[in-house]
């Protein structure tokens, strides 16, 4: 990049190579946010992934990066690195939207949200906020006010969802990295659906405050990137303990991208680690094309050993209870008064959530107690594990179902088949690109690991992409 990038240049580039050009004064900060910014306004609207463009922000911060440069200080790690945020981080004087109709008459937010000024202090650019479901309550990011986010793979099917704009604007080279959120599989999802990275990390380790939460006793935020590099990067960068949210009150930060710096270029690092492949549920409920992704990445490791984890249909419906029951008390006013301004398949949801026995409920959370235990001794014997990050690949826009193995299941909700159970207790999870469907469509793996184990998952999932197996690309659409 000895000139002003050009577009189709930028797309390719990601956070780590944008920071270190900038440093190297092969290009400008606000070069790049004007590139990103162009580039948004260009081929934006095929993918419906923004609902929000802050360009007077964005070559504010890129300025501030540039005099910085000028004065020959030392630049933060993330110099100039254009990124977007799912529309339910608060953004300061803007309306947090959280893909609502509703949201849209509150006021601007005051402030930023924590990880938002954490990246903006770690010299990152704000470029817009991202189209998600209403509420972050689906798969499918089909919304009914914004319009649906089209997977950049394939602009007739499905981003996923709920971070369906997070993903979509990674796959169509728009920015390089982004941020979303995660109750039951909403950062994992999308991104093995358009084929990029993304980050659950431990319930806890990253702050969400001034971050519109669903449920708060699953509610995860985290990155998502083009490479486990820039998700290392972003990681960092957002740890830390935050007494406003006090799930984040206590953790001291660990740091992962320098352990990953010294990593073999092939997989030999692997067998230190103990690593195992879900079987029972997570091949029962997959597809054929989703169970040889799984197995791809495997192989690649020279992984053998399978484990059952218990009870995981009995975890994912205590899930849906609990989330329902707690998304719908955070609605309950709105449900009361303003029924009709909700997507109609959310409201029902919510709705329904208001119905839910406390009984229920109180089961659900012992259930919850019982599985996190079972979980513990599972990592006992083991360090990862491997499963799927999706049953299928992307489904058509508008699709009423898919079918797995002779059953029919509804999208919005049943594309989180894989998922639910790991965000029920927490636990950090990489999802990571390892294959195609026919016709081009990604798929991807889960990279589970032990609490406050992200160095694990990472590791793995840094192995695969330096192996060629995992491997984030852009869509061929996005570069004509």
């Amino acid at each position: 990049m000895s000139s002003s990038p050009s577009l189709h240049d930028f797309a390719a580039l990601g956070a780590a190579d944008i920071a270190a050009r900038i440093r190297a004064g092969d290009a400008s900060a606000r070069e790049v946010a004007e590139c990103a910014l162009a580039r948004i306004d260009a081929i934006g609207a095929r993918y419906n992934a923004f609902t929000l463009v802050t360009r007077e922000r964005a070559l504010a911060e890129a300025d501030a990066i540039d005099r910085m440069r000028a004065k020959r200080g030392a630049l933060p790690p993330l110099a100039g690195v254009p990124y977007a945020v799912k529309n339910l981080f608060d953004i300061e004087g803007v309306t947090t939207l959280a893909g609502a109709r509703i949201e849209a008459s509150r006021p601007p937010a005051t402030s930023d949200a924590a990880l938002v000024a954490r990246l903006r202090d770690a010299g990152a650019v704000l470029v817009g906020a991202l189209n998600m479901e209403e509420y972050a309550y689906g798969f499918v990011t089909e919304n009914a006010h914004y319009g649906p986010v089209r997977n950049p793979h394939d602009v007739t099917r499905v981003a996923g969802g709920s971070s369906g704009g997070s993903a979509a604007a990674l796959a169509a080279g728009l920015v390089p990295l982004t941020l979303g959120s995660d109750t039951s599989g909403s950062i994992r999802v999308p991104a093995a659906l358009c084929g990029v990275f993304g980050l659950k990390a431990t319930y806890g380790r990253l702050s969400r405050q001034g971050a519109y939460l669903f449920a708060a006793s699953f509610d995860h935020v985290g990155p998502m990137a083009r490479s486990v590099a820039d998700l290392a990067l972003a990681y960092d960068a957002m740890q830390g303990p935050d007494a406003r949210d006090i799930a984040c009150a206590q953790r001291a930060a660990e740091p992962v991208s320098a352990t990953l710096e010294g990593d073999a270029g092939d997989l030999r690092g692997a067998g230190e680690l103990r690593i195992a492949v879900a079987d029972g549920y997570f091949r029962d409920n997959a597809g054929d094309d989703a169970c040889a992704a799984l197995d791809i990445a495997a192989r690649a490791l020279g992984v053998t050993r399978t484990v059952t984890l218990p009870e995981i249909d009995r975890a994912r419906a205590a899930g849906f209870i609990i989330t329902a029951s707690e998304g719908a008390q955070l609605h309950l006013d709105d449900l009361r008064t303003r029924a009709n301004d909700f997507d109609p398949a959310t409201r029902d949801r919510f709705l329904a959530g208001t119905m839910v026995p406390a009984a229920w409920v109180l089961e659900a959370q012992r259930f919850r107690a019982w599985f996190r235990a079972r979980m513990h001794e599972v990592f006992a014997g083991v360090d990862v594990i491997l499963a799927p990050a999706t049953p299928v690949a992307a489904t058509p826009i508008g699709a009423a179902s898919f079918d797995v193995r002779g059953q029919s299941m509804p999208p919005r909700t049943h594309l989180g088949l894989m998922t639910h159970a790991f965000s029920f207790i927490g636990l950090p999870v990489v999802a990571v690109p390892v294959a195609s469907a026919p016709g081009g469509l990604p798929l991807g793996v889960q990279i589970i690991a032990a609490p406050w184990r992200e160095d694990h998952a990472m590791r793995i999932a840094r192995l695969l992409e330096k192996s060629g197996i995992a491997k984030s690309r852009i869509a061929a659409d996005a570069l004509r």
